[in-house]
């Protein structure tokens, strides 16, 4: 079956797609997002008070790890979020409870696999990253806590993803602050109360992903009114089994492109010297904080069009486009002014250091313009993991990181600015080109009567 037409939906009453409702879900997602860097704060700022610094680099650099690792399996939300809003939208209840159970079966085999594999994996990397011997010591000994936290993780991106799929980002919001206010005063406690250091932080991970993941199970377990409900056959339905492993591997692949393309940015920052590796990091905030609010847009747009599709609702899919678009620019124009005004006080906030400060001044204008080259970027991912149009989705990822690295060799006697320059290519490169794939991607998904020549969204 391809990921392009889950089903053979017939139009079903729907309510209209409206701002209102973009918003409903959008802003949580966004105050989700606002509320994770304080954990980080609260972290650095507990094992900096150690007065070891290898420590504090271990636990950054191992934390680094995390990031990437989990954020390859982001999969198990995304694709939750799509298949729950299009089962939703078919009103295909057993469905919606099927997709819970087998993405949490498929949280649980990868984390159990990682806890397996946790010693070589641990070796290989930290072996790569090439840390001091006692910083590599301290991030491998945090590593080996945090590790049992895996599983725990994954079935809270279920969890999530399956709430959010639900058009219910409220206790989405609900659990991630859950997780984070849990991880927060467990940090103060274990590693400043009783003096457990960086194996107190990496317990407090532990504990805080598994507080939430029980809590998520209880809203999951009232949702369900107490009862699973699902037969085996439609648990282990051979075509949905597979499409959810299709678009899971799809997007695990875009993910892996995207990766590769911001280490490869980091990577390249450091080859440029210490200062521009810190200045970066510095702008990097900045994109990060444009990054919290265009992402939320695309939790309206995955739930909204897999919604539609479920229901063959191809006037609701298309407004949902055209909602999340327009609002994903008056953000990213927000930002964009807001850097451009204020970048220099805010550089100064973040840094003491003064060769970063002069270093980061020169390069702010083209971290300022990275929110409105990447508004259609991530609005399409949005449209297409809501849609499924996962396959596509993964093509364009990899045409867009070719984009990227041939802009940068182009670019590179520009030095630094050429490097951004690069990345501004690759997020107009994702973004267009899978606008220019949409028209046809909804025609193919909306095969019905009322199948129309599709217009972007204006």
């Amino acid at each position: 079956m391809d990921e392009r037409t889950p089903s053979s939906p017939t139009s079903t009453a729907q309510p209209p797609v409206t701002t209102a409702r973009v918003f409903a879900i959008a802003g949580p997602a966004m105050l989700a997002n606002l509320t994770t860097p304080f954990l980080g704060v609260v972290a650095t700022a507990a094992i900096g008070r150690l007065g070891e610094s290898h420590l504090l680099g271990g636990v950054a650099m191992a934390s680094v790890v995390f990031d990437c690792m989990f954020w390859l399996f982001g999969f198990l939300r995304m694709g939750t979020v799509a298949l729950t809003a299009q089962a939703q939208g078919a009103g295909d209840a057993p469905e919606i409870r099927a997709v819970l159970l087998r993405a949490v079966l498929m949280s649980v085999v990868i984390g159990v696999a990682l806890l397996i594999v946790q010693v070589p994996l641990s070796t290989a990397v930290f072996g790569l990253l090439g840390g001091s011997e006692a910083v590599t010591g301290a991030a491998k000994g945090y590593f080996a806590i945090r590790m049992w936290s895996a599983p725990f993780v994954l079935a809270n991106y279920v969890l999530l993803g399956w709430l959010v799929g639900q058009a219910r980002p409220g206790s989405a919001l609900a659990l991630q602050i859950v997780i984070n206010a849990v991880n927060m005063i467990a940090t103060v406690w274990l590693v400043l109360g009783l003096h457990a250091g960086i194996t107190g932080a990496a317990i407090a991970a532990v504990i805080a992903e598994g507080a939430g993941c029980l809590a998520g199970a209880v809203v999951a377990w009232r949702l369900l009114g107490g009862r699973l409900s699902v037969t085996a056959r439609t648990l282990l339905d051979r075509a949905q089994l597979s499409r959810m492993l299709a678009v899971n591997r799809d997007i695990m692949i875009r993910t892996a492109a995207l990766i590769a393309a911001f280490l490869f940015f980091t990577a390249e920052g450091a080859r440029a010297g210490d200062n521009t590796l810190a200045a970066n990091a510095v702008l990097n905030n900045f994109m990060l904080i444009g990054a919290f609010f265009l992402d939320g847009l695309a939790n309206a747009a995955e739930q909204l069009c897999g919604r539609s599709v479920g229901a063959g609702d191809r006037a609701g899919f298309t407004q949902a486009v055209r909602l999340v678009v327009i609002w994903g620019f008056v953000f990213a124009a927000a930002v964009t002014v807001l850097f451009v005004a204020s970048g220099g006080p805010l550089i100064d906030l973040i840094t003491t250091s003064p060769q970063v400060r002069e270093t980061a001044r020169i390069y702010i204008w083209l971290a300022a313009l990275a929110p409105l080259c990447g508004v259609m970027a991530y609005a399409f991912d949005g449209v297409y993991i809501g849609a499924t149009w996962s396959r596509d989705m993964r093509n364009l990822m990899i045409v867009s990181l070719g984009c990227y690295f041939a802009g940068w060799w182009l670019l590179k006697p520009f030095g630094n600015a050429g490097l951004w320059g690069a990345l501004l290519v690759f997020l107009l490169a994702r973004g267009l080109l899978q606008m220019a794939r949409y028209r046809g991607l909804l025609r193919a998904t909306f095969t019905g009567p009322d199948a129309t020549p599709a217009s972007l969204p204006r």
